[in-house]
């Protein structure tokens, strides 16, 4: 009975939760009132022998599960004590985990400081290397750290939305692969949130885009770093990524079934073009869809060894080419609202011979943000700084021409952190 149940449920998720918080049974994110009603028993068991959760993924054979229940009862007969409680490792199995549910007791923390977003962000990125690494040598993904990263960037892509942003403009690119995932992840979970989408489902969106390159974990380093252009034989190897990661992802225990779904599809577009070779789509998963503007939006403005990044209005310009056979234009137009020319965080060069950093994008005119200016036309450092919204007309008198940017500038020529200005 217990087979044909996951059979059932390992038709719409990769692994199966089950969960025991006090006496109440919960599987997935469910509570099971009346289960735990009737097998009080076997949840008071399962609580002797430390078992707070048990994850079944979907290659789970019916000799594992006896397998499972026979080691169960060997335990419970042989130990006692602390060894008992401690005993919920012993019956892993190739395709079920037991384990103790372990919590971090942390203050709740404020979104708001630079430097704890600074933190954050550093802390995602070295969290991005670990699960690289881990789905390198150990074939899967580890998603403990992830998933606790994902929780904490999600709340502050909803109490800060745009200082986390605009920290992913000022990184730094000697990791590129890892501020790669945690970038389009942000800005992923950054569009999904202005769409509405909140809580779990944001979470999920999150880790989903954390995940998109995972299998280029086996493509050959000298392909996926080489400097130059690709042949068309290593190009072949490349695009091998989607379907590798999207594979590895579906054997991975506890990861939401969207994210196999945006590792497979991120190179797909909505006029057929694209890869994996061969494959189409009536329509993306909207996730994807995020994921894939995120992708190409980070990747162009990304300054590398052999690739010099590209100003906004071009990778605007990429983004809504093709009138929108590529990607849809409704989510193209929200995006540049969302994250403007001039993303909020960069230091620019106004008309006037001014220097200042963008505050908040003016989502009507995304080329007219709101700056602070930190420097006067002759270059003396303003002591008292003062904001001005560049789509209003100059308060100069006779002049009712607003300012307007002219460049992006590198805030390291300047001695500055433009995010300590927010």
């Amino acid at each position: 009975a217990l087979g044909e149940a996951l059979r059932a449920l390992h038709g719409h998720d990769s692994a199966v939760i089950i969960g025991i918080l006090g006496e109440e049974m919960i599987v997935g994110d469910l509570p099971m009132s009346k289960a735990s009603a009737t097998m009080g028993e076997l949840i008071r068991r399962f609580a002797a022998l430390g078992i707070e959760r048990v994850t079944i993924s979907r290659q789970i054979t019916l000799d594992e599960l006896k397998a499972f229940a026979e080691k169960f009862g060997q335990l419970e007969k042989n130990l006692a004590g602390d060894a008992l409680k401690e005993a919920a490792a012993q019956l892993d199995s190739p395709n079920l985990r037991a384990r103790r549910v372990t919590l971090n007791e942390t203050p709740p923390q404020e979104h708001s400081d630079a430097a704890t977003v600074r933190r954050m962000y550093a802390e995602a990125v070295s969290v991005a290397s670990m699960v690289w690494e881990s789905a390198r040598s150990d074939a899967l993904p580890d998603l403990g750290s992830a998933k606790t990263m994902i929780d904490d960037m999600a709340q502050a892509v909803v109490r800060n939305r745009s200082a986390l942003m605009a920290l992913t403009a000022l990184k730094e690119y000697d990791n590129y692969t890892f501020t790669h995932m945690v970038n389009v992840s942000i800005l992923t979970m950054a569009q999904a949130r202005g769409l509405g989408i909140d809580g779990a489902l944001l979470r999920m969106f999150g880790l989903a885009a954390l995940m998109h390159d995972i299998g280029k974990v086996k493509t050959p380093t000298e392909i996926l770093n080489k400097p130059d252009k690709l042949t068309d034989e290593e190009f072949r190897i490349m695009k091998r990524h989607t379907i590798d990661g999207a594979e590895m992802l579906r054997g991975t225990p506890d990861i939401p079934a969207l994210a196999p779904i945006v590792a497979f599809e991120h190179h797909l577009r909505i006029d057929g073009t694209g890869y994996p070779d061969g494959v189409s789509r009536p329509s993306l998963n909207l996730a994807t869809t995020l994921c894939s503007i995120a992708d190409v939006y980070d990747a162009m403005r990304s300054q590398r060894r052999y690739q010099q990044a590209f100003p906004s209005e071009r990778i605007i310009a990429v983004l809504q080419r093709n009138d929108g056979t590529q990607f849809d234009q409704n989510l193209v137009r929200r995006f540049v609202q969302l994250l403007g020319i001039y993303p909020m965080g960069n230091l620019v060069e106004l008309d006037s011979g001014e220097i200042a950093v963008v505050l908040q994008v003016h989502a009507p005119d995304p080329y007219r943000p709101k700056v602070r200016v930190l420097f006067a036309a002759d270059g003396s450092r303003l002591e008292l700084p003062r904001d001005v919204n560049l789509w209003e007309p100059s308060a100069s008198p006779g002049d009712h021409r607003p300012p307007s940017i002219v460049t992006p500038l590198n805030p390291a020529d300047y001695g500055i952190d433009p995010l300590s200005f927010i």
